[in-house]
This record gives C-alpha cells, sequence and structure tokens, in this order.
C-alpha cells in the first residue's frame, strides 16, 4: 500500500464541486510534471488551479514531492481536470518540480501509485503521459519523465513490468466458505473470521487493520461496504457479506 498524505495533511481547500468515476471506467494513468520548481507545496498548485485557472479544485488526482512524499489531490475516483478530454478514463499525477528534477524516490512513488492504482481496479491501467494523450498538445512531463514513462516506469535500476493484481484481489473470485460467526459489535471479539474478512477488504482497497478484532472501525467498514454493494445495511458480516466481499465487482 503506498503511504499517502491525505487533503487534510497538506491543508488542502474545500473543492467548489466534484464528480465521481468508477474503476470501471478507469482505463489509464498519466504523469505529469508541474513545470516549476521542486519546492512549490501542494497548496500553492492548488490555489494556482482555483484562483487563476479558475477549477473546482486542484487538478490532478494525486502529487508526487521530490522525496518520494505523495499527496491526495481530487483522489482515486474523483475525475480530474489534467488532461481532457481524458479525465475521467485517466488518473493523473503530477510530479511538482521540472525537467531533470525527478528523483529516484519520486518514480519510485509514481510507480508505487501505478501499482496500487492497478491493484484497486483489478485490471492493468495504460501507462501515458500527459503530451502522449490524444488531444494534448504539450512538453509535459518533460523529456526525462516521458522516456520513463515509456521504458515502463522501471524502478531500481531495471525495467519491471506492471504487475498482475493477484486473484484473491480481483472482481468476481469465488469467496471461501462461510466460517462463522457472524461479526457484530458491541461486545467487540476477537476470531480467524474477523482477520479474514478485514485482510479481504484491505485487498480490495479499504482502508482497515487487520487486527481480528470485529469492532466500531471494522462495523463502520462493512456499513459503507453493504451500501456500495446495496445488500442490507446492519453492520453485520454473515454469509451474505462475506459473500460479495470476495464476489462483488470492485467500484
Amino acid at each position: 500500500m503506498v503511504n499517502i498524505t491525505n487533503r487534510s495533511g497538506w491543508g488542502a481547500r474545500a473543492p467548489r464541486n466534484r464528480s465521481t468515476t468508477t474503476w470501471a471506467s478507469r482505463t489509464g494513468f498519466t504523469v505529469h510534471y508541474s513545470a516549476g520548481p521542486p519546492t512549490q507545496t501542494p497548496r500553492q498548485i492548488q490555489n494556482f488551479h482555483m484562483d487563476t485557472r479558475g477549477w473546482a479544485d486542484v487538478g490532478y488526482n494525486f502529487l508526487v514531492d521530490q522525496a518520494g512524499n505523495v499527496y491526495e489531490g481530487r483522489g482515486w475516483l474523483v475525475v480530474g481536470a489534467h488532461a481532457a478530454p481524458h479525465n475521467t478514463s485517466h488518473i493523473g499525477v503530477c510530479f511538482i518540480g521540472r525537467d531533470g528534477d525527478a528523483t529516484p524516490a519520486a518514480k519510485a512513488a509514481i510507480r508505487g501509485l501505478y501499482d496500487e492504482a492497478n491493484r484497486r481496479a483489478g485490471k492493468n491501467l495504460s501507462r501515458s503521459w500527459h503530451g502522449g494523450l490524444s488531444g494534448n498538445s504539450t512538453s509535459c512531463p518533460g523529456a526525462d519523465l516521458r522516456s520513463w514513462v515509456r521504458a515502463g516506469m522501471p524502478v531500481s535500476g531495471g525495467t519491471t513490468p506492471a504487475p498482475t493484481p493477484p486473484a484473491s484481489a480481483r472482481p468476481g473470485t469465488t469467496a471461501p466458505a462461510w466460517p462463522g460467526p457472524i461479526l457484530i459489535q458491541p461486545p467487540v471479539r476477537h476470531t480467524q473470521t474477523c482477520r479474514r474478512w478485514q485482510t479481504r477488504m484491505r485487498e480490495r482497497g479499504w482502508r482497515i487493520t487487520v487486527d481480528g478484532w470485529y469492532g466500531p472501525a471494522s462495523e463502520r467498514v462493512c456499513r459503507q461496504f453493504q451500501t456500495e454493494k446495496r445488500l442490507s445495511v446492519d453492520g453485520r458480516v454473515g454469509p451474505e457479506t462475506w459473500r460479495a466481499s470476495w464476489e462483488a465487482p470492485i467500484t
């Protein structure tokens, strides 16, 4: 999992509006650069996009600095404003800096975001750079990052093919037999069933601690998942929710 500084962590302004998409609609991953000094902050870039360009928010889905720190922009499934007409289909990631400023740490972080996007999508997204997308005549992200993307976004000195998500993380995987007992709280109980379910939810991209304890945080994830999948929303992990955790599409 990629360590991402959330919006509140970098002092983001609230967006004026937002629209979302689905993983089924995501087909690509696009690399950009800010073309400014690497000392820029995500907030400065957001201010420029909102106040000068009149956009609803920072244009990118994520931003990465020279040290390899990752910052949440619009996030995984919010439509960006980085490369029209590809904003719905492509996740936009911006390196904060100019051509030649990208460090190995920055490239590793961008590659980590790409691998995480593939894991969440349950498929391999196409790799691209801003100027390589149809309808986008621009030198962004500069010669260095453009060559790096063309080479397959290698890290540690070698070209690493984009991994195929493990079978356990793909939608449509047959659920293991329901082991029981039903997960419910209070009281907070520790079970292997809970640990296995938490692990599966983590594989699907949910932020959940895998510790085997079914408490308020796990119940909150359960309710959110049940709402998303249009199941009975009761906060209990029983046979129906268990099965959906493996077999329902990742959205």
